[in-house]
């Protein structure tokens, strides 16, 4: 056990030698409230004896006094008060049948006032009292991401608990003091949970209110004990918690035009372009002319553009410009793609340890060959060719790192340049699930048996990882695609339980909360996702990288028994994408909260591409640059929420994953919405001038065919808000 504080053993004490002010039983559960000199708390007691202290208000260096308490069916209530504020604290049960505890504590100061300290809001105790000495944290806060922590007692084990703390409540605390919600939830065994931030210059005004913690807890009696069923209990618990905390209303954003911008920006802005060998590339950033044109940023785009216009039912001459490029990025020597156009290496400026002649890193190897194999099997040969060119070199590099893959290498010798992401912590951890993946991908496009073979042996670096797995957001994301095929080709529930494992990662390094301060208040950022697992900011492209492919692993799902907590998370993911992840475009946003200058190359706020990074409310965004890769944002939504109806001039958007979309001849169609019934959708019908006449009507497609009123009529159409789950029937006449 870690040190103690005197706060925890003078609290250890304290609730010891005192009778509780009043009990509540809830679902197995015993919930007794104590007041101590200067903290109010909820002592939970479970099913196996084992006890967890909340502390629901605290002030430092007075005494906390009660001056009123109610008890309710619904919910406890008490009024506080100590020399320099006073406190409500509103204890509620969200369901009468569930172990969920709800807290939330407002504080009016007297005086202006600051907050030098703050206790954490958690303590686990054994039966008799006495502090939990032994425990486990299976995950925490980082950085900006969401305010969760899970944690199981170990000795005894007594129970766990799922902790969410609602930050997006405490965002005026944040924006009156000026301090940041980083970092807030976590802590050393056994002092865990929540510690509000602490001021320095910017006091809270007196006679003010401010939420100081919104908590919801979900209490267990059971123990995790291996990382598959952590990780399964992990996306279990974060989907129960989620059908109850606030959540912001996603605000539709109009992708037409924006894809349209895009394409415009891409064509005529010269700093998205660099020549090589007498051949356009694009700039990885905007105008960075230095940095020699990459493999990857071409196909990055040249997928979800192929994607959009294939929707569009189009050609483009980007398309072709970006096809013909491909071939001066082999090297008949190594017999494989490289990162660097070989042309233009003797250009780069070793200023980072990839940027050195024939160094790959490891996850770039394979990205690239994913994206042509998706195009191969689009019908473009010159994709093909280039895959099938290069993939026994990258099973050769496999075999060479028995599928334990450093971070960086020398292409010609495999000479390891970087073997760790941070001592002890091992090379890329997630990119077994990628080579995976992409043996699946050129397995599906030959019909070799031995990719499918090369795919098992990869997927095996995977086990009993859990949340480790995750080392890059998009290539963890096509790791869950990997082994769900699996799955369904073998029928081994081990690689069912790693793709959770692959999923449980993702959604342990989203952002579950608006940051409302600073430059927050200008951009959402509910449901964000970060790209590594200690990245200060999140990113446009492996955003729309993750988004895309749990789409895909909902649609490869379709016929499994998958949990109901997947088909609810990536729902909602979805959902929340297509309205948020526009505002990483520069144009969106005020300037002044624009970086100054870039990292790399430069950045132009009237310009349709988007920023790679958007940081904490204090910090500027834009910093590393303007992501020319990151285009495909708006190409790669397009095609998977826009639905055309043929012989109509309207069309069908929806913000939720989608199956079954049918046509019927009788001026009907028909389709299912993914996700959770307890939860809603938008669908708008979108509508021209001609259509302003047509009669509409949506209603659920069952034995009652129960009819959907509209929500609003607007400028680009009809909205409705319809139940996940579900299957839609739309008429008109």
């Amino acid at each position: 056990m870690n040190p103690l504080s005197s706060w925890t053993i003078t609290a250890q004490e304290e609730l010891n030698s005192q009778e509780p002010r009043l009990v509540r039983k809830l679902s197995g559960h015993t919930i007794s409230i104590y007041l101590t000199y200067d903290s109010l708390w909820a002592v939970v007691t479970g099913p196996k004896s084992g006890k967890t202290a909340f502390r629901m208000a605290f002030t430092a260096g007075s005494e906390l006094q009660l001056i009123q308490q109610k008890e309710l069916a619904d919910r406890l209530f008490f009024l506080l008060e100590s020399v320099s504020a006073t406190y409500e604290v509103n204890l509620s049960f969200p369901e009468a049948d569930q172990p969920i505890i709800h807290y939330i504590t407002t504080l009016t100061p007297k005086i202006p006032l600051l907050i030098p300290f703050w206790c954490r809001d958690i303590l686990p105790l054994t039966k008799s009292g006495k502090i939990q000495k032994e425990g486990c944290v299976h995950m925490q806060q980082v950085g900006t991401r969401s305010g969760l922590l899970f944690m199981s007692m170990a000795k005894p084990q007594t129970g766990s608990i799922f902790y969410f703390q609602n930050l997006t409540a405490i965002a005026e605390y944040c924006e009156t003091t000026r301090t940041s919600l980083a970092d807030t939830v976590g802590g050393k065994w056994p002092e865990l949970g929540f510690s509000l931030p602490v001021t320095q210059n910017d006091p809270l005004p007196s006679g003010k209110s401010f939420i100081i913690t919104d908590a919801f807890v979900l209490l267990s009696g059971e123990v995790q004990n291996n990382s598959t069923e952590i990780t399964t209990q992990f996306l279990n618990h974060l989907a129960r918690i989620y059908l109850i905390i606030p959540r912001p209303e996603p605000v539709y954003h109009h992708w037409l035009d924006t894809v349209e911008n895009g394409i415009s920006g891409l064509t005529v802005h010269k700093g998205c372009w660099t020549f090589a060998g007498g051949h356009p590339y694009l700039n990885a950033y905007v105008s960075d002319y230095k940095t020699p044109a990459e493999i990857m940023v071409q196909l990055a785009v040249l997928l979800p553009l192929t994607e959009y216009y294939d929707w569009k039912g189009e050609q483009n001459k980007i398309i072709s410009e970006l096809k013909d490029g491909l071939r001066a990025f082999y090297m008949d020597e190594l017999k494989a793609v490289v990162r660097w156009i070989p042309a233009m290496e003797h250009n780069l400026d070793k200023s980072e340890e990839q940027k050195r002649e024939r160094i790959m890193d490891s996850w770039y190897l394979h990205h690239p060959l994913m994206n042509l194999a998706r195009l191969a099997q689009k019908g473009v040969e010159a994709a093909k060719e280039l895959l099938l060119d290069s993939i026994d070199y990258a099973i050769n590099v496999a075999h060479h790192f028995k599928y334990d893959w450093p971070v960086f290498y020398r292409m010609d010798t495999l000479e390891v340049v970087k073997a760790e992401t941070e001592p002890g912590k091992g090379g890329e951890s997630d990119v077994p699930g990628a080579y995976a993946h992409l043996m699946l991908e050129v397995w599906k496009l030959t019909g070799q048996r031995r990719y499918l073979d090369e795919a098992k042996k990869a997927a095996k670096k995977l086990e009993g990882r859990g949340f480790d797995i995750f080392y890059q957001a998009n290539n963890t994301a096509f790791s869950a695609q990997a082994m769900l095929q699996l799955y369904k080709e073998t029928g081994d529930n081990t690689y069912l339980d790693l793709s959770y494992s692959c999923l449980a990662g993702i959604f342990k390094n989203v952002q579950l909360w608006d940051c409302n301060y600073g430059n927050g208040k200008y951009f959402p950022t509910f449901f964000a996702v970060f790209p590594l697992n200690d990245a200060p900011y999140t990113a446009a492209y492996e955003e729309q990288e993750v988004y895309a492919a749990l789409t895909e692993y909902l649609k490869e799902a379709e016929g499994v028994a998958i949990l109901p907590s997947i088909h609810l998370l990536i729902a909602e993911f979805i959902r929340y994408t297509v309205t948020r992840i526009c505002y990483y475009y520069p144009t969106l946003l005020p300037r002044k909260m624009l970086a100054r200058t870039a990292k790399t190359g430069e950045i132009d706020p009237d310009l349709w591409i988007p920023l790679e990074d958007i940081h904490d409310g204090w910090e500027q965004s834009g910093e590393v640059g303007q992501e020319v890769y990151g285009a495909g944002i708006a190409f790669a939504i397009v095609p998977r929420q826009y639905f055309n109806v043929p012989d109509e001039e309207f069309m069908i958007f929806i913000d939720y994953p989608i199956g079954k979309f049918k046509v019927s001849k009788n001026r009907s169609l028909t389709l299912a919405t993914g996700g959770d019934g307890r939860l809603s959708c938008t669908l708008m019908i979108l509508t021209s001038e001609n259509d302003k006449k047509k009669k509409f009507s949506l209603s659920l497609n069952g034995e009652d065919e129960i009819h959907i009123e509209p929500k609003s009529r607007n400028a680009n159409g009809i909205e409705f808000l319809v139940p996940g789950n579900q299957q839609l029937l739309l008429q008109w006449e």
